[in-house]
């Protein structure tokens, strides 16, 4: 059973949601993931996640990316110990857990450091850099 990780701090700050999303789609893709749609939905969920640690959980933003068995599970710790929470949507958000929800297999929360730390499952894809399998691209599906 073999295993790949990244961790990354990241700055508090507008760039972080952008900074996180490269980041981890440039991990993803050196391990071997190549579908470029599966990749995409991978960055909107970073993004999602990292925006609502640096607006609503403060202190350090650490993310975390993992791939066990071929399961990707994304998580981002943030200062905050208050668990996201359904809101209905508005001018000013309350679209990301229904967003989570939609783009992830499985989601949680659990306590991390005297914060939290919210993680994700990534709907599997069909790359699995553990076995050397090659995934699919957007070409391949034309």
């Amino acid at each position: 059973m073999s295993a790949l990780t990244a961790r990354f701090d990241l700055p508090l700050g507008t760039n972080a949601p952008r900074s996180a999303r490269h980041a981890v789609t440039a991990v993803l893709a050196g391990w071997g993931y190549r579908d470029e749609l599966w990749l995409e939905k991978a960055a909107v969920v970073v993004s999602e996640l990292v925006t609502n640690a640096v607006r609503h959980g403060g202190g350090c933003v650490d993310l975390r990316v993992e791939c066990h068995d071929g399961e990707v599970i994304i998580s981002v710790a943030d200062g905050s110990s208050v668990v996201p929470r359904r809101r209905e949507p508005d001018d000013t958000g309350g679209r990301g857990l229904a967003l989570i929800d939609a783009m992830t297999a499985r989601w949680g929360v659990r306590d991390h450091e005297g914060g939290k730390q919210v993680w994700v499952a990534l709907p599997s894809c069909l790359a699995d850099p553990l076995t050397g399998s090659a995934g699919r691209t957007r070409e391949d599906d034309r």
